[in-house]
């Protein structure tokens, strides 16, 4: 007994050891593809937001252009009309408060905003300023410090007959911009987000306390070598070991970092394994309740982690695409594949058209191309949109035009998935038309339904009260009551034409709309399946009730009045109530009457 439980047990550590190499080897492999998927998230991440810092340095930039194109400036040296110009625009300006000034293209300042606390036309942060103006496009200077002041500068050339004859330069304090309050907000306690020029001086950051400073060298080496975005881990002097998000090509060489310490970066990810490690040992020693144990907790985990994922992408931002005058996608945000399901990367070079629904790419295209012949055109509207498994959604986008813009060149596109704010819509429109408590069109759908037919047809109107209906409430309750009208809704609906309409119109009364029946005794017919339907009995929880019908007939020739042909087949019915019969009442006249 004693050898035949040690081979038992020899046996049990023997499966206990190999599930358990088996479930460590698994959660190394679970590791490695979750390194794999938040390093291509915070990728992603950072991607999405080096590029919104980017556009906002040229909106900056554009707002520049416009002032320099909507006004005519005299360009005189120290002029006071430009002064005034420039300073009523550095009042009202979202990003160039602190100063503007007028130079000459070869620096020399002809006007300005500021008395002082100007950088010197000689400091060396103009160079990418002045590098950009050559290559025609908007320069941006690195941070220059005055004063103790974190600066940095703008610059758009101001044109007669299309050549430069002067530059136009915006001032913004680092510290107070639009980019700094966006940065801010991305501060977290993990990671530092900061923008730099590109000798490496933070012009934004989430601390900022850093605003002026230096970043690590190494970054800055990485930032100049790099062409695409990238992580880059480095050691700090203390030897604490980092990782950072590197995004360059941010206009005047400016880059977007993203760093901290690999420890934050891969503990969640790696403080899981561990935790999964150790419950596997533990299951080894607990025998076959550890093994329970172990395959709960990798299920739960695993959900977890489904979970996530699909978060991920249910919750994805915006999409943002810029497309060419064709329709071509030149460029779009790493979410606009994500969310129509197609793969990263898939949608670019192809026809912005090819996702769209086809019943609708025919107006929109007719629309996109008015779009393109409009400078700074603006279009908004809601499309159904096709993911990459056929199914239709509904998305609201805005199309702007910025053919022109040397920094863009293309059709800007935002769009938005609206799919439930549309389904909601819809649900609303068909409860404002139907009746709650059994499903059936209401009143007014009805009303609606019985115009329309007499536009072309004649109709047989039936007015439907249950006979009995108030003592069956009285007795049984309203619910038990309200059990009775579906019953008899759906009892209708069954009975009917597949072109005829049942509606309920109010407590205990229903109409039957019967197209193109014009004679007595089709209609009288189909009273009579009425009242049989409603005198069988009703089965209420554990009860069965039996109540009846009386039914009013209107025959209604076409082009007759839908109120008046109601009104016949209301009367009717409550002739009904006194002889026992249907009453029967032919177009626009009298009623008929048949056995109630």
């Amino acid at each position: 007994m004693r050898l035949r439980s040690g081979i038992a047990v020899a046996v049990s550590l023997v499966v206990l050891v190999a599930i358990g190499v088996v479930g460590v080897l698994v959660n190394r492999s679970a590791l490695r593809a979750a390194d794999a998927v938040h390093r291509a998230d915070s990728m992603a991440l950072g991607t999405n937001n080096g590029t919104l810092a980017g556009q906002m340095q040229l909106l900056s930039a554009k707002e520049l252009n416009d002032f320099a194109e909507a006004n005519a400036l005299n360009l005189g040296k120290g002029n006071v009309a430009d002064r005034a110009k420039l300073a009523a625009f550095a009042g009202k300006s979202a990003f160039f408060g602190y100063g503007l000034a007028l130079t000459t293209p070869r620096g020399e300042v002809l006007t300005t905003t500021r008395a002082g606390g100007l950088p010197e036309a000689t400091d060396p942060g103009y160079a990418t300023l002045h590098a950009g103006l050559r290559a025609g496009k908007p320069g941006f200077s690195s941070v220059m410090t005055v004063g103790g002041v974190a600066l940095a500068a703008v610059a758009v050339p101001v044109l007669a007959g299309g050549v430069p004859v002067a530059v136009l330069i915006g001032y913004n304090q680092v510290a107070a911009t639009q980019l700094q309050a966006f940065v801010a907000r991305l501060s977290a306690d993990t990671h530092l987000t900061t923008i730099v020029d590109a000798e490496g001086r933070v012009g934004a950051t989430s601390d900022p306390r850093l605003i002026g400073t230096t970043i690590d060298p190494q970054l800055i080496a990485a930032a100049h070598e790099m062409r695409a975005a990238d992580f880059v881990e480095y050691a700090v002097p203390d030897g604490t070991r980092m990782i950072a998000v590197v995004v360059p090509g941010m206009p005047g060489g400016w880059t977007y970092v993203r760093s901290q310490t690999v420890a934050s970066f891969d503990g969640a990810v790696h403080r899981r394994s561990q935790t999964l490690d150790l419950a596997m040992i533990a299951m080894l020693l607990a025998g076959i309740l550890g093994i329970s144990v172990f395959a709960y907790r990798t299920m739960i985990t695993r959900r977890r982690a489904d979970e996530k994922f699909r978060a991920l992408f249910q919750h994805a931002p915006d999409m943002v695409a810029v497309v060419d005058a064709e329709g071509l996608i030149a460029s779009s945000s790493p979410s606009a594949a994500a969310v129509l399901g197609f793969e990263p990367g898939s949608l670019q070079g192809s026809s912005v058209f090819d996702v769209v629904h086809p019943q609708d790419r025919g107006p929109l295209m007719e629309q996109f191309h008015a779009l393109v012949g409009k400078r700074d055109g603006l279009l908004r509207r809601e499309t159904r949109m096709v993911t990459s498994d056929g199914r239709p959604r509904w998305f609201e986008f805005t199309a702007s035009n910025q053919l022109h813009n040397p920094a863009l060149t293309g059709v800007v596109i935002n769009a938005r998935d609206v799919t439930q704010n549309r389904i909601f819509q819809e649900r609303l429109a068909h409860e404002a038309r139907h009746d709650s408590l059994t499903g059936l069109p209401n009143r007014r759908r009805m009303r609606d339904a019985l115009g329309e037919t007499l536009t072309a047809d004649g109709v047989a109107v039936l007015y439907v009260d249950l006979n009995g209906f108030k003592p069956v409430n009285d007795k049984y309750g309203h619910n038990a009551g309200d059990e009775l009208l579906r019953q008899f809704a759906k009892r209708l609906s069954g009975a009917i034409r597949d072109q005829d309409v049942v509606s309920r119109v109010g407590g205990d009364e229903f109409v039957i709309l019967m197209p193109g029946v014009a004679d007595a005794a089709s209609a009288e017919a189909m009273a009579h399946r009425v009242r049989a339907e409603a005198e069988l009995p009703f089965e209420i929880g554990d009860e069965l009730v039996s109540v009846g019908a009386s039914v009013g007939v209107s025959l209604a020739r076409a082009d007759s009045d839908p109120e008046d042909a109601l009104r016949a087949a209301d009367q009717a019915m409550y002739a009904v109530k006194y002889d026992s019969r249907v009453a029967v009442a032919p177009a626009r006249a009298g009623r008929h009457r048949a056995g109630a």
